[in-house]
């Protein structure tokens, strides 16, 4: 099944599941986070599904709100496909290279993302893994099984920012710049592609600058929220996004930057699109 969060008339959200038909259908959770902490979550599903008393919104007219709104734990891994290790000049890691952001950061997979005081912002097309049962100190096996499903993601960055110390934080945690989206596919029914991995792409104005696939990941998605749980619990509705191909523009030569007005798409097969415009304003001057 295919689960979104939609903005809702009354400045609310709910979750909702994508029919297959062109429409969604309404939910009885404020957004899929809070659908996932049900423990039954699939039966609420199934009996929203088969009942008479449904809410129909035409996908035409469905407002995309970022997946998990509320994510307790937004979880990123760096440097995590060969290929954008090398185009990085760094060697392969022994352990998994982590960071934070927060639930601020996210919108939705159509949303506009303004950014003001960055000169450098860059794009990182990812696969996101959403949590899906709690996991504390979990082997792999047990993570793959919490897996609840996947989305789309982009790990928009402020270069200018992240170079400025030798942490990233700062240049990864702007409020309002992830895309998240449009929709979560259920593990059990995301096909092949968590054996043989995803096709992840990412364009700006239409051009394609990144494509890797997951298969090449060094840190699988399992192997990632095994390693996270050692030192931090698992929670359903937590998020982990799990690094980008190459192709970023500050690998480029010379390196490039999204500019103002510039639309930045993010695609992985079988699962969706995110399509957002960037409304970058000039830098301000920010005291040493």
């Amino acid at each position: 099944m295919k689960l979104a969060t939609l903005r809702t008339a009354n400045g609310g959200t709910t979750a909702a599941l994508a029919t297959g038909a062109d429409s969604y259908l309404a939910l009885p959770a404020t957004d899929v986070g809070a659908l996932l902490a049900q423990p039954e979550w699939r039966a609420v599903v199934e009996e929203a599904a088969a009942s008479t008393d449904q809410t129909v919104i035409a996908a035409a007219d469905a407002d995309l709100a970022p997946l998990l709104p509320r994510a307790g734990k937004v979880i990123c891994c760096g440097l995590n496909y060969g290929d954008h290790i090398q185009e990085m000049g760094r060697d392969l890691p022994e352990y998994p290279t982590l960071f934070a952001k927060y639930a601020d950061t996210l919108v939705g997979a159509n949303d506009a993302v303004e950014v003001h005081g960055s000169g450098r912002v860059d794009w990182e097309a990812e696969l996101a893994v959403v949590v899906g049962s709690e996991l504390f100190r979990a082997d792999e096996d047990r993570a793959r099984e919490a897996i609840a499903g996947y989305s789309v993601a982009n790990d928009v960055s402020m270069r200018d920012w992240q170079s400025r110390t030798l942490q990233w934080f700062q240049g990864k945690a702007w409020d309002g710049t992830t895309p998240v989206g449009p929709v979560m596919v259920t593990a059990d029914e995301s096909g092949p592609h968590d054996v043989e991995g995803f096709n992840v792409r990412g364009y700006v104005n239409g051009e394609l600058v990144q494509h890797g696939n997951t298969s090449t990941l060094v840190f699988g998605p399992a192997q990632l929220l095994s390693y996270i749980s050692q030192f931090t619990i698992l929670r359903p509705g937590d998020l982990v996004l799990t690094g980008t191909p190459g192709g970023v523009g500050m690998g480029m030569t010379p390196p490039r930057f999204l500019m103002d007005g510039d639309v930045l798409a993010t695609e992985i097969d079988g699962i969706g699109r995110l399509e957002n415009t960037f409304r970058i304003h000039a830098p301000v001057a920010v005291p040493a």
